[in-house]
């Protein structure tokens, strides 16, 4: 059987005057209590436009059931004090452990009109941590010099009072940063060590919920196990999931739309076509006009199957204006008159891809898919093709995340290449793949074919990325689930002129700890770039290593 939920909140006893009395005929509703505005936790003055504040009592009874709507993920997220205090209009307390800002070191300023409270034990731990050249050291100094630029200049008997949030410039922080400036008693369930940082920052939590009851007050936490420890004693506990791009990474932007069969009918109308011969490749370009041309983006690929025998359509969006688009018809690397490096595409998504990795007018290219779908063999192909045959880049570099899947196995020897040579295995074997493909060569001729593909591939470390411009290099970041949003930015913005950037990767086997579906980098730069005219994203779905891997990844 299982356990019954805690209450995040003591319910209010009702005056006997106002329980509702029964009468024949009537129906007695339940009676919600909400006493009248009380105060915040600073003081009236300290706020030029004090918001009205109403006591939440009880929890979820109150709440009317919800029709499903797309934001329900995120409703399970938030705490119930939480969602009580959205629907309502109330301002909340939230309490930060440490670990939220070492994570991202401008929490501080995304929690809108929301008020901030930092125990006094999160400095401590602060401190502990800013040695070191690691990125939870850098991201802890970056928060203790926001810190001091938001107290420097503050009176000490004005901090008790509260520091507006929007003082370093920050217009949507409109909430107030309080300090722990006393000691706080709360007696915490028998059993807990009181030594510890995790159980004095909970005790802070209680205390808080004791002396502001008029306030919601909400723990928040990156840790799992300080979120479930919360709950258990009745805290109302929840994730930090603003730096989550996606809630549902099924809502991925994937760069493909399946168009409905009648859309020519409903299209077609004024529909002006012609013909245009772009890198030595003529394509055929349709305007058309119609209420499906909103939903669609710049560079995403749209196909018509019909399943009445007619010929299928397969385009790309290149220009959008209100109720028009432009839409050209792709070239089709399926056939192997146009193989790349001998490599055909096997499938539609990967016909896709093959069109945004040959086309020089799109600088960055993304592509998800799982594992065997044929994300390394094609950048790679498309990749050698523009550096030996096309001469639109000079060289491949190739870097990725140094992650293990299990435990290290110490120190490497060599080189940067030589010690970067354990994890590109992945490409040794789709360069293998490559070399073959050439089967009239003869033994020395792929020999001298391999040597002048080693000679134009560099393969680099992301630890040495900083400060480094390449330009005209046909870039490669594979594994690039294991980024950060901070990292993608740093590799992204190595891009110099003539340079195109690739990344490859598959957010279900993510390495990195800390790192989700939702926050993980690439998601992040798939989000942000859809719709740029330059850049283009196509999710692969469909395995074509073997029989056996398509099966194993089915039911593994």
């Amino acid at each position: 059987m299982p356990l019954p939920k805690l209450p995040s909140k003591p319910a209010a006893l009702l005056a006997p005057k106002d329980y509702p009395k029964a009468e024949r005929g009537k129906t007695v509703k339940p009676h919600i209590a909400l006493v009248e505005p009380a105060a915040p936790i600073a003081a009236p003055a300290a706020k030029a436009t004090p918001q009205p504040q109403a006591r939440i009592t009880g929890k979820s009874p109150v709440e009317k059931p919800r029709a499903a709507t797309p934001k329900v993920l995120e409703s399970r997220a938030k705490s119930t004090t939480s969602r009580i205090a959205d629907k309502l209009g109330v301002s909340k307390l939230f309490v930060l452990d440490t670990n939220v800002l070492m994570h991202d070191p401008t929490s501080l300023f995304r929690f809108e009109e929301h008020d901030i409270y930092l125990p006094m034990i999160t400095l401590e731990e602060l401190d502990n941590h800013k040695k070191g050249m690691s990125e939870v050291a850098r991201n802890a100094r970056q928060i203790s010099r926001s810190l001091d630029a938001l107290v420097s200049d503050i009176a000490e008997d004005a901090i008790d009072l509260g520091i507006p949030l929007s003082k370093l410039g920050n217009k949507d922080a409109k909430g107030r940063l309080f300090f722990q400036t006393k000691l706080q008693n709360a007696k915490l369930p028998d059993g807990l060590p009181e030594g510890k940082a995790d159980n004095q920052i909970l005790g802070v939590v209680r205390a808080l919920d004791q002396q502001y009851p008029d306030r919601p007050v909400v723990l928040v936490s990156k840790d799992i196990n300080m979120r479930i420890k919360a709950r258990a004693i009745g805290l109302p506990a929840e994730d930090y999931f603003n730096d989550h791009v996606l809630e549902d990474t099924d809502l991925l932007y994937s760069g493909i739309q399946q168009l409905p069969d009648d859309f020519w009918t409903k299209h077609g109308k004024g529909m002006e076509s012609w013909q245009e011969n772009k890198h030595g490749t003529s394509y055929t370009y349709y305007r058309v006009t119609g209420p499906h041309v909103p939903s669609m983006l710049m560079n995403q690929f749209v196909f018509i199957e019909p399943k009445n025998g007619e010929p299928a359509f397969y385009g790309q969006v290149t220009q959008i204006n209100g109720k028009t688009a432009v839409l050209q018809t792709l070239r089709d690397y399926g056939h192997t008159k146009n193989s790349v490096w001998g490599i055909t595409a096997r499938n539609r998504e990967q016909n896709f891809a093959l069109n945004l990795l040959m086309n020089p007018e799109c600088d960055f290219v993304t592509l998800l898919g799982q594992a065997g779908t044929g994300k390394t063999l094609l950048a790679l192909a498309a990749g050698l093709a523009q550096v030996l045959e096309t001469k639109n880049y000079n060289e491949i570099i190739v870097t990725r995340v140094t992650v293990p899947v299990g435990e290290d196995i110490g120190f490497l020897p060599g080189t940067e290449e030589e010690k970067m040579g354990p994890w590109m295995g992945a490409f040794d074997d789709n360069l293998e793949v490559l070399n073959k493909s050439d089967g009239d060569a003869g033994e020395w001729g792929r020999a001298a074919t391999q040597d002048l593909i080693r000679s134009r591939i560099k393969i680099k470390s992301l630890n040495f990325m900083r400060g480094r411009t390449f330009v005209n290099k046909f870039l490669i970041i594979d594994e690039a689930q294991n980024l950060t949003p901070k990292q993608m930015k740093t590799l992204v913005t190595r891009a110099g002129p003539g340079t195109k950037i690739v990344c490859l990767g598959n957010i279900a086997q993510i390495d990195t700890p800390y790192l989700t579906e939702g926050s993980s980098g690439l998601t992040y730069v798939v989000d942000r770039f859809k719709g740029w005219s330059h850049s283009g994203h196509v999710t692969l779905a469909r395995g074509e290593r073997s029989r056996l891997a398509d099966h194993a990844s089915d039911v593994l």
